[in-house]
């Protein structure tokens, strides 16, 4: 089950009931049938009439032969992103269900006219949880008798139209839809995690091996039944080659294919794209268009043998180096599965609601990006764990959207990202000074910024800000990884000193924070002898940090950080180092650090002593430690 909240209080059912009661056709009190529902800045064009379906068309559906990308027009609003979303939407039939629930049960009944009420509702995914929004049936009609703005190509088919409708009331309004991204609605319509791909045209003309990489991408993502789509960045305008400048586009298939010596002349692999264009009134016309000569000189058993077909009007395939050539933005949504059991080819999530707040105090959680060294570290932080090896993660930052406002002369998009800190492997506090950045998104003024990247074992601290401090919104944070990784992340860091213990009041408070990086042991057994398998064991007072155990080294990089606040300053820090053998583990020395007085990154190299080595080649640790008396310097 998923988290679902009814918007603006708004029940269906309890809604629809009250109509069916009292004998009315539903009149949406909070999306009213008047200008104010169509647009803020400009008037509505003359001869404009808010009519039902049944005063339409004599026998309205909201499905015709069930749903398909053939239904959609966009109309007279520039939302040609929300239209290329729904279209890829109606290509898969467990996402728009989500989106439209209970279609059956919704549509018309020509058996119980009387069980009729007027009233719809459908879903969308906003900052971690599906909104149930209602809406009415009266859709706005031009001059002329045609639906205003979205629209089926079957004249009495309606859900495309109100489905955009919820979507506008969801906004604001009608013209709150006009400009817009692509990538805002698939994460609206199916709560996926939209990620844009670089299209470094040049690079990918230049070297093929770009390309073949740039093509396992896409075709891994749509194996794994992502959605994909692509633009060509700039002013809608139609191409010589028949492609449209500023449409989304939706990819339906990815195929690499090898011919036989029936197709002559070609090379033995063919690596193609196979496109939909959701409104079919321009089409491509290069290679592999209908009609071209590369399909004349192929037969209909080698495009079926080969899966070079197509299954919709408005379909083309494209060889994928045209495709690399014309396109330059690629968005893929990737569908995250909530289940018990992860299959290995899905990402499993973890995420985290928050916000940007302003106080008046160092509780401000507005601190703005990592220029701003004095606030930075006053906004939001969140930690997660990567266990085992070194693994892949991508993290998203959502921000909540501000469309709804632009009728109030706002509604634009903060410049959102956020930064990646490794921080001590012990750490249950908040981050108090910038030690290592693992990782840095973009700052982009979009509704989502996203960050994949390769993270080694450890613990790890994100930061979402804004690009400028003082500046407040919500925002949804969400990790992704494979389903062997464990990743594991708290609730926001509150507090800047760790809960103290249960014996705290029996105890002294700590008087001094050091933090202990050990970078490296050296020299670790004679070179002619087997190297060991080293871990190490770094004490404090009661706390204990282990790292891994570093299979067969000898110079064993650790690169381990631990931050102890300490009650007895005087008493030493011991690093012992161990080898793992197979009955029990064997000592192979220890080393003892003083830190007394403040200090900030100062360098020890200390050489081991015990152990059981019989050459007396004990090895070194090589460690940095900073020290202070301010328990919120470190």
């Amino acid at each position: 089950r998923f988290e679902l909240s009814s918007y603006q209080g708004q029940s269906f059912h309890s809604l629809r009931r009250s109509c069916l009661r009292r004998g009315a056709l539903f009149k949406d009190p909070l999306f009213p049938a008047t200008a104010q529902s169509l647009f803020y800045k400009r008037e509505p064009p003359p001869g404009l009439t808010w009519r039902r379906p049944r005063e339409i068309c004599k026998d309205p559906r909201l499905f015709v032969d069930g749903i398909s990308t053939r239904d959609l027009h966009q109309g007279s609003l520039g939302n040609c992103w929300m239209v290329a979303a729904i279209s890829c939407l109606a290509s898969e039939p467990s996402l728009w269900k989500k989106v439209i629930p209970d279609h059956v049960g919704q549509d018309w009944n020509p058996k119980h006219p009387d069980q009729y009420a007027g009233i719809f509702h459908f879903r969308f995914w906003r900052l971690g949880r599906w909104t149930d929004v209602v809406v009415d049936d009266r859709l706005p009609v031009s001059a002329d008798g045609v639906l205003l703005f979205c629209r089926s190509a079957t004249p009495r088919e309606f859900w495309s139209a109100l489905l955009e409708k919820a979507y506008a009331k969801l906004n604001g309004c009608y013209e709150a839809l006009e400009g817009g991204n692509t990538t805002e609605a698939l994460i609206d319509f199916t709560g996926g995690v939209s990620e844009p791909l670089s299209l470094d045209r040049e690079a990918l003309g230049l070297h093929s091996h770009h390309r073949r990489a740039f093509f396992q991408t896409l075709a891994k993502a749509h194996e794994r039944k992502a959605l994909i789509t692509c633009s060509i960045r700039a002013v809608e305008s139609v191409m010589d080659c028949g492609l449209v400048r500023g449409h989304a586009y939706g990819v339906t298939a990815v195929r690499k294919v090898r011919l036989g010596e029936t197709v002559p002349g070609w090379t033995s692999r063919l690596f193609m794209v196979r496109m939909r264009n959701p409104w079919g009134t321009t089409h491509w016309t290069g290679a592999w268009s209908q009609g071209s000569q590369q399909w004349q000189e192929m037969s209909r058993a080698e495009r079926e043998k080969t899966g070079l077909t197509v299954r919709d009007v408005g379909e083309f395939w494209m060889d994928f180096e045209d495709f690399c050539h014309y396109f330059t933005d690629v968005v893929v949504c990737r569908l995250v599965e909530r289940a018990l059991l992860w299959p290995s080819s899905h990402w499993r999530e973890v995420r985290q609601a928050g916000g940007w707040e302003a106080q008046m105090d160092e509780r401000s959680r507005c601190g703005g990006c990592i220029n701003h060294r004095d606030s930075f570290l006053h906004n939001p932080q969140f930690m997660f764990e990567v266990k085992g090896k070194e693994e892949e993660v991508l993290i998203c930052l959502q921000q909540e959207d501000r469309r709804i406002w632009r009728k109030d002369g706002g509604g634009e998009n903060l410049p959102i990202g956020f930064e990646v800190l490794k921080v001590e492997v012990n750490r249950c506090s908040r981050v108090q000074c910038v030690v290592e950045q693992a990782a840095s998104s973009v700052y982009m003024d979009s509704r989502s910024v996203t960050l994949r990247g390769t993270l080694a074992p450890g613990r790890y601290v994100v930061l979402p800000t804004t690009f400028l401090p003082g500046v407040t919104g919500r925002f949804l944070l969400r990790l992704f990884c494979h389903s062997q990784v464990r990743l594991r992340c708290r609730m926001e860091l509150k507090e800047d000193l760790p809960c103290p213990s249960v014996f705290h009041c029996f105890l002294p408070q700590p008087t001094v924070v050091t933090t202990v990086h050990l970078r490296r042991a050296s020299g670790l057994g004679p070179p002619k002898q087997t190297a060991p398998d080293v871990y190490a064991i770094v004490r404090c007072e009661s706390d204990t940090i282990r790292t891994r155990v570093f299979k067969a080294e000898r110079n064993p990089e650790f690169n381990v950080r631990a931050v102890f606040y300490r009650r007895y300053p005087s008493a030493p820090i011991s690093i012992e180092l161990w080898s793992r053998v197979r009955l029990w583990d064997c000592a192979l020395g220890e080393a003892r650090l003083m830190t007394t007085e403040p200090e900030r990154s100062r360098s020890h190299v200390i050489d081991l002593r015990g152990g059981r080595s019989r050459s007396g080649c004990r090895g070194r640790v090589h460690v940095e430690t900073s020290s202070s008396v301010c328990l919120t310097d470190l």
